[in-house]
């Protein structure tokens, strides 16, 4: 056996087009956005926090200056701006003067000044990300409300240096958290994942190109395994994949014993009905010899001849490929059960007909291939003694479904499981079981359908589906 027909290999395509890839990389994908979306907020944060914490330093200098009225010398200054780590401090108390602590070098004064009393979480998290992309201006001025004292407002300038590569460090740090936990977490989802979707689904796809390749091969795979696993979706998938193949198999093992009898038949028709003819006719010349043995021997032996002959006909009809051709034309049905009835009344002259079917009824049909379906069904009936035989229409929708009833007293339960089945189907001596299955293939080629309707000691109803009527 090749590699690519070995059903139970594991393969891990992570990289390709494979589903176990597909679900690796999505299940990553998911789990790393979600993550992102609950981290990156935090990157928010940390700038308010970084602003915040400036604002708070400058705001303790400045309410101890005014308190004391310490006179602030510029080494004095520049010491406090360093603790406060900014470049300018203003401090606005109510009604009075601002209190100003400025670097003799000072950074340009951005264009924008951020009130962070009333920043939100999402417009932070916001300039946090322009930031760290290398977006924001080389200085901020924060102003928050004071603290310490109510009314009273801080300004601050800074330096943004130090707050970029505080982000962008976090945010490494958090992005390669973020990644590792994803891999894991997606890797752990991954393996219970292709234990139970992504290996059945491979089982059942494998099986499916072994039969395509092979179907009359029963080869041994992990399709019945997977379908003896407890009761879910895929199991009773994989039962019914595993049902079907086994109906198919069977079916083709039919086919083509069918094919080889058709084939066989096909070759010795010819000289088996010259064979079956010189007998026939050397059977009606015995006839005329007055010897009563000998008449009451032709009179066995023509019916059985004629039979003979009638079978190799059927067989040879059934065994020739595709559907039978249809020639359809104005038929009016009512006409054709007459003459169908016509042909089985004097084979069954104790039999009564009753003939329903309205005489306007006109349908597109191939006139000899319904009047050889109404002599079957007839003849079947009779033959399984039935008293009476009616054929009825009536309309549903389109369609025109047409009825053959009888009071007869019901097909066995052995007759009805192989009912349209050939060379098993029929329930009387010296039957081939091709008259219905047949019938249904010349219904079935008209675009409808021979179906049992019903069956049992009252009688039994045959229902065929007939085109949409053309009176």
């Amino acid at each position: 056996m090749s590699p690519a027909r070995r059903p139970g290999r594991r393969r891990f395509d992570l990289f390709g087009d494979s589903l176990s890839g597909r679900v690796l990389w999505l299940t990553v994908a998911v789990i790393l956005a979600i993550e992102l979306m609950v981290l990156l907020p935090g990157l928010g944060q940390l700038r308010n926090d970084w602003m915040w914490e400036r604002v708070t330093h400058a705001q303790l200098l400045m309410y101890t200056m005014a308190e004391t009225g310490t006179e602030v010398t510029p080494d004095m200054r520049d010491r406090m701006l360093q603790y406060a780590g900014v470049a300018r401090i203003s401090y606005q108390a109510p009604d009075q003067p601002a209190l100003v602590l400025q670097a003799d070098s000072m950074p340009p004064v951005p264009p924008h000044t951020i009130d962070i009393a009333y920043e939100g979480v999402g417009y932070g998290t916001w300039q946090a990300l322009l930031r760290i992309a290398g977006q924001g201006s080389p200085s901020v001025d924060i102003r928050a409300p004071s603290p310490l004292e109510q009314g009273a407002v801080v300004e601050v300038v800074a330096d943004a240096g130090p707050l970029t590569q505080e982000l962008r460090s976090d945010a490494a740090h958090v992005f390669t958290l973020t990644v590792i936990v994803a891999l894991v977490t997606g890797l752990l989802v991954f393996a219970v994942l292709d234990r139970l979707l992504v290996r059945p689904m491979r089982v059942i796809t494998t099986s499916i190109i072994n039969f395509r390749e092979d179907p009359e091969q029963d080869e041994a795979s992990d399709l019945a395994w997977l379908a003896a696993r407890p009761e879910d979706d895929i199991s009773t998938a994989a039962r019914e994949l595993k049902i079907m193949q086994e109906d198919m198999r069977a079916a083709l093992w039919r086919n083509a014993r069918l094919a080889a009898v058709g084939t066989s038949v096909a070759k010795i028709s010819h000289d088996l009905r010259n064979i079956l003819s010189t007998a026939l006719l050397v059977a009606d010349r015995l006839q005329s010899v007055n010897d009563p043995t000998v008449q009451r021997a032709t009179r066995t032996l023509i019916p059985a001849v004629e039979r003979a002959a009638q079978m190799v006909t059927r067989t040879v009809d059934f065994a020739r490929e595709g559907p039978p051709p249809v020639t359809r034309t104005a038929v009016q049905l009512s006409e054709l059960t007459d003459e169908a009835i016509s042909m089985v009344r004097p084979l069954n002259p104790d039999v009564r007909f009753i003939n329903e079917v309205p005489l306007e009824l006109v349908l597109p049909l191939d006139r000899s291939q319904i009047y050889r379906v109404l002599v079957n069904l007839m003849k079947n009936a009779a033959e399984a003694g039935a008293k009476s035989i009616s054929l009825a229409t009536e309309r549903d929708g389109a369609v025109t479904q047409m009825r053959v009833s009888d009071d007869g007293p019901g097909l066995p339960l052995r007759v009805q499981d192989n009912l349209f089945k050939p060379f098993t189907s029929s329930g009387r001596y010296g039957g081939t079981g091709l008259g219905l299955a047949i019938a249904r293939d010349l219904i079935r080629a008209h675009g409808g359908d021979l179906v049992l309707e019903s069956t049992g000691p009252r009688g039994t109803v045959f229902c065929m589906d007939l085109s949409a009527s053309d009176t």
